[in-house]
């Protein structure tokens, strides 16, 4: 064999690794970043509370239902917060 075929041969086998190694990379990639691994919509999205600005997932916020308008809250502590700033602006 001349050193032409081992380059060529080499080349090619190094070709189908990048894509075998390529292609199980893109699979594991939606797991990382935490998309759905079916490519789905997201599961839960962001609110701010109004006392302390912090961005929540809504699931996990503690809720106010008040004066026709939802609130939500990181703790009961920013809750608290937020009724006795309300009692007083009244």
């Amino acid at each position: 064999m001349t050193p032409l075929r081992f380059l060529i041969i080499g080349f090619l086998l190094y070709v189908l690794y990048r894509l075998l190694i390529g292609s199980s990379k893109k699979r594991g990639l939606g797991k990382k970043q935490g998309v759905a691994a079916s490519g789905g919509a997201v599961k839960d999205i962001l609110v701010e509370d109004p006392v302390c600005h912090t961005y929540i997932p809504k699931g996990q916020a503690v809720q106010l239902h008040n004066d026709k308008q939802m609130y939500y809250f990181c703790s009961n502590k920013c809750c608290e917060m937020f009724l006795k700033q309300k009692g007083a602006e009244e």
